[in-house]
């Protein structure tokens, strides 16, 4: 922390990031001018920083961050792709890799080397001092996406005891101090905390006020175990700006911060859009041959729900072969029945991340869809009968595509409230397969469905 003398640093001017300004490093770096190249990353923020380095193809990276060397600024590191920075990081080598996680605060620091391999991050904490380096070794060894890895060791806690006139001869005296804090916790004689108060409340109080009396009316702990995805919620459900981290003796450990949780959101948002694709990861800077295997197993999954569909024509391939205006129509029902499966599949995924769908409320909301695909499939039921009429003259076929039609959307609609739900029930993510098994459902169905009304009524 600075002396109290010091004046304030001159605010540092920062360039937005624009393409232009992406071809002028691109050029810069092409004819070697390396001065002009730093001067054009240290005008940027470190997220746009980020954003530059991704951009540049790994050739111009790697020359580029030899340039910058030491001089980077960590928080870039934090910003990146785990795939581009580990390009930075071996670029950069153990020694000033070390350099640069040395300035981060823990949480960062901690964030910066979990995806690193257990040599790489023996060779980067080699190099750090061993204060930082205990610190840091002991948030690696808890689980990962745990509010353990998450929080910031670096915390602001004084004695319950205290008043406002100490805390802030404390906090004007400390050197040890997090750059930026929103909450003074109170602890007991065993570390345990008791209490928090805004440092807003404490700046606009009298020095002679006692902090009990400050303290906020309720304290939300959170164990070092939980899921981040549990934080997320606790922050998002109860508004808060931190919260502090215990042991399971209760002790103080560290704080989570609502930027980390920021971070956490948008993680698990992208995590559940992806898996909803069938893809773990994003792979952009992925190389294609390694990105290719990591989408290859929900591929051979779908392979084979896919033969479960195809079993189903080949038993309807005579009606098929006697009629082929079947072949024209029977895609139009499995297409139709997965769009509205997975529009229900969606917001039920979504729901129960958000904790809105719960065993309180699941068969309400599979009664609400149950009614939505009734709806919808009266509707489709009237057009689909019109089209086939229209299109082959045939009453009795445009019947059986018209009842077929909605038969599927009402079954597609509650399946895709069921199938996350059973998931979820089963301890799996329904992120990561329930479009693969609505998918399965819708075309089996719809297959079944229309195949099957077309012998019965037609032959």
């Amino acid at each position: 922390m600075a002396d109290n003398e010091a004046g304030p640093a001159p605010a540092s001017i920062t360039v937005e990031l624009d393409d232009a300004l992406v071809q002028e490093t691109i050029e810069a770096l092409d004819r070697e001018d390396d001065d002009l190249a730093a001067a054009l990353v240290a005008s940027l923020h470190p997220a746009d920083q980020a954003d530059l380095l991704e951009l540049l193809t790994p050739e111009l990276r790697a020359r580029l961050i030899r340039i910058v060397g030491v001089t980077l600024d960590p928080d870039t590191l934090t910003h990146l792709d785990e795939e581009v920075r580990d390009q930075v990081i071996e670029v950069l080598g153990p020694e000033d890799t070390s350099a640069v996680v040395a300035q981060l605060d823990s949480d960062d620091a901690i964030e910066v080397l979990s995806d690193l391999d257990a040599e790489e991050q023996a060779e980067i904490l080699a190099g750090l001092p061993l204060p930082e380096r205990s610190v840091i070794e002991e948030g690696l060894a808890y689980p990962d996406d745990s509010a353990g890895r998450l929080m910031q060791r670096e915390v602001v806690a004084v004695p319950e005891s205290w008043t406002v006139s100490q805390t802030i001869d404390y906090l004007r005296a400390a050197r040890d101090l997090p750059d930026e804090f929103y909450d003074i916790f109170l602890i007991d004689p065993a570390s345990k905390p008791v209490g928090a108060v805004p440092l807003s409340r404490v700046l606009r109080s009298p020095r002679t006020v006692a902090l009990t009396d400050l303290r906020s009316k309720e304290l939300r702990l959170i164990p070092v175990a939980t899921d981040q995805e549990k934080v997320a919620y606790m922050f998002r459900q109860y508004g808060l700006v931190s919260a502090p981290v215990v042991g399971d003796d209760g002790r103080l450990l560290g704080v989570v911060t609502v930027d980390d949780v920021v971070d956490v959101i948008q993680e698990e948002a992208e995590d559940d859009i992806l898996k909803l694709g069938g893809v773990q990861e994003t792979d952009l800077f992925t190389p294609p041959m390694r990105a290719g295997l990591k989408r290859l197993p929900w591929l051979m999954v779908n392979l084979g729900t896919a033969l479960l569909g195809a079993v189903v024509i080949s038993h309807f391939s005579g009606a098929i072969e006697r009629v082929v205006a079947l072949a024209v129509l029977m895609p139009m029902v499995a297409s139709l029945g997965g769009n509205a499966g997975t529009q229900a599949m969606t917001v039920a995924v979504r729901s129960l991340a958000a904790k809105e769908l719960t065993g309180s409320n699941a068969l309400r909301t599979l009664g609400k869809e149950f009614v939505i695909g009734l709806l919808n499939g009266s509707l489709f039921l009237a057009l689909g009968a019109i089209l086939a009429m229209s299109w082959f003259g045939q009453l009795e076929l445009a019947a059986v595509f018209g009842v077929a039609l909605a038969l599927n959307l009402i079954v597609a609609s509650c399946a895709g409230v069921l199938i996350p739900l059973g998931l979820n029930r089963l301890g799996l993510d329904p992120a990561v397969s329930s479009g693969v098994f609505l998918t399965c459902v819708t075309d089996i169905l719809g297959f079944f469905a229309f195949l099957g009304l077309a012998v019965w009524f037609l032959f």
